[in-house]
């Protein structure tokens, strides 16, 4: 076996700048102008630091004093960091044939749409043999009834197309957040009931206009009872003139 090649450094450093003279920028980004290049490796080192040729297309070209190991560090992190954030989208393939049953053509498309909702791109084959070369139509069929299945999820990105013995279509999954969410629906309010957590508080109605309050409703006659009629009282007898015998006496 044979050894592999050394990596090769993106930078050069120290005594691999040859060039007679650059112009050098201290580590805390001060500009301290165009230096021969030993005076610039005296002042890295006396600062226990590296001088890194940054751009070595400029005229001189420029170096910076600083601490090399820290600066690849800090670079690998960022190249890290950015490939997690990276959406790796794969190409997933299912074959199919023309005579493909019922019970094989739900177990494909059950994993059509998982590779769809997990945001892979699926290609659709069907692989004919003998003399079913001649009827493919079958194959299209076959192939235009999976779109629609999943329409709901992919849309088609190359529709089915011949290569050599075999029939392909593409579905790519639909852009994120095109199908907007049904609304959750208001709360009911019982009159009187406690307002549900969260929920906002209730406007006051608008104060009603005040109405002259309409005379109360006769009873039914049938109801009222007639009030008792007093009875006359008996006139007192007048009293009798006194007897000729009593004013004789």
């Amino acid at each position: 076996m044979g050894v592999a090649p050394p990596q090769t450094e993106l930078y050069r450093i120290n005594r691999r700048i040859r060039v007679p003279e650059v112009r050098v920028i201290g580590d805390d980004g001060a500009q301290l102008g165009i230096l021969p290049t030993p005076e610039a490796l005296k002042q890295a080192e006396a600062a226990g630091m590296d001088l890194v040729e940054i751009s070595p297309r400029a005229v001189p070209p420029v170096c910076r004093i600083m601490d090399y190991g820290k600066f690849k560090f800090e670079e690998a992190k960022k190249t890290r960091q950015a490939k997690r954030k990276q959406t790796v989208i794969e190409i997933k393939e299912i074959k199919f044939r023309p005579k493909t049953d019922t019970h094989d053509y739900d177990f494909k498309l059950a994993h059509i749409r998982r590779f769809l909702s997990e945001g892979n791109k699926v290609r659709m084959v069907v692989q004919f043999r003998g003399r079913e070369i001649v009827h493919p139509q079958t194959g299209r069929s076959m192939l235009e009834s999976v779109s629609k299945d999943v329409a709901d999820l992919a849309q088609v990105e190359q529709v089915p197309l011949m290569d050599g013995r075999r029939m392909v279509m593409v579905v790519a999954p639909r852009p994120s957040n095109m199908q907007q969410k049904p609304a959750a629906p208001r709360p009911v309010v019982t009159p009187g009931a406690p307002a549900p957590v969260g929920a906002a508080p209730a406007a006051s109605p608008a104060p009603a206009a005040t109405a002259p309050a309409a005379a109360a409703p006769a009873a039914p006659a049938a109801v009222v009872a007639a009030a008792p009629t007093p009875r006359p009282q008996a006139a007192a007898a007048p009293s009798a003139p006194p007897s000729s015998d009593s004013r004789k006496a």
